[in-house]
């Protein structure tokens, strides 16, 4: 099986422009930029999905990408910034990773994920509600 590709530069075998790296994660400039500056943001320790991050080691995790997300701005000079992960779909590398992306007001990004969609009536609002309140449930006891 071939290694992960961010294990591989969390463990400093692959190179990478490093912005950070400490004992939680680290975060480097991604290869295929959707603007200069754009970052990925990766726990140390391979997991593959958000649900696959342990309790613990979310909060320190979130922790990193803000930090990110505020130097991406501060030292970029940029308006804003675009926070995202993936699960599984449209996850180029199946290890967890959250972008960091620089942005403008009218910097050309429209569409970047998803089409928008419309609920039929607030009956089927109220049974999608239903549907995740019970998985959250469920997961809680």
């Amino acid at each position: 099986m071939d290694e992960c590709v961010f294990c591989a530069i969390v463990a400093g075998r692959t190179p990478a422009a490093t912005v950070l790296s400490d004992e939680v994660a680290v975060g480097f400039l991604d290869a295929r930029p959707v603007f200069k500056g754009h970052v990925l943001v990766v726990p140390r320790v391979h997991v593959e999905t958000l649900p696959d991050l342990s309790d613990a080691d979310v909060g320190p995790y979130f922790q990193r990408v803000r930090e990110v997300a505020r130097a991406v701005e501060e030292g970029l000079g940029v308006a804003g910034t675009f926070v995202a992960l993936n699960n599984r779909v449209s996850q180029s590398v199946p290890h967890l990773h959250t972008h960091v992306v620089p942005r403008n007001r009218k910097d050309g990004l429209r569409g970047f994920f998803w089409p928008r969609v419309k609920y039929a009536d607030e009956g089927e609002v109220m049974e999608y509600a239903a549907r995740i309140q019970a998985a959250i449930q469920k997961s809680t006891t």
